[in-house]
């Protein structure tokens, strides 16, 4: 059976967001939508909310939990379905205050958001649960419009030592039987660095089973 480690609802924004009824509408989509439901029922995929299991203090230096989260932003915790060291499944919002043009989300965001998934799709894959990105190539195929919902995916092409080549998608996430629409691809190479001890970020904690990021 799929392991889904979660949280009531309200709990859940208490730990991260002031919510409000947006936020709610935006929970509730994603949480009753088709293909959320057919990631739970995928034996291969663990679901979890990781960036709720940032500890508080260490929250605002977080990019994602930090600036970037809140109403209009990333408007909730993204929900992450991951077959460890293989693949990862990302399920998010994004509102009206993460635009360039007018209405278009910001095209730095959607490389950080990419870079993130890859990030923590790779590091359970090495024996250090760390990883840096080394290169990180992104083809933009189409506008990502603000207030809308997207799905992105990463998974491991190869792996070779400190070394994993990973590919990566950001595409809209299907609404009323449509189509997804590619955003952006994205080619990508990480590294296991050789010296890890300063590198104390939640995708190692998690990993690693750090007390301190308890799972949600």
């Amino acid at each position: 059976m799929t392991t889904i480690l979660s949280a009531p609802k309200t709990k859940v924004f208490q730990l991260l967001w002031t919510t409000d009824d947006s936020q709610n509408e935006v929970e509730n989509f994603i949480d009753s939508h088709p293909e959320t439901s057919a990631l739970r029922r995928n034996p291969r995929y663990t679901e979890s909310r990781p960036h709720l299991t940032i500890p508080q203090e260490l929250r605002p230096q977080n990019l994602l939990t930090g600036a970037l989260a809140g109403p209009q932003k990333i408007t909730v915790a993204p929900y992450v379905f991951q077959d460890p060291g293989k693949s990862l499944i990302m399920i998010i919002h994004l509102g009206k205050e993460t635009c360039s043009h007018d209405g278009i989300v910001h095209g730095g965001l959607l490389a950080t958001l990419l870079d993130e998934c890859l990030t923590r799709c790779c590091c359970p894959a090495f024996s250090k649960k760390v990883a840096v990105t080394a290169n990180l190539n992104i083809d933009y195929r189409n506008p990502a419009m603000a207030n809308s919902y997207f799905i992105l995916t990463a998974k491991i092409t190869k792996l070779e030592g400190r070394k994993a080549w990973m590919d990566g998608r950001i595409e809209t996430l299907p609404s009323n039987g449509g189509e997804s629409s590619v955003i952006a691809e994205a080619k990508s190479l990480f590294l296991e660095p050789k010296e890890s001890a300063g590198l104390t970020g939640p995708y190692k904690a998690e990993a690693t089973g750090d007390k301190r990021y308890s799972q949600v």
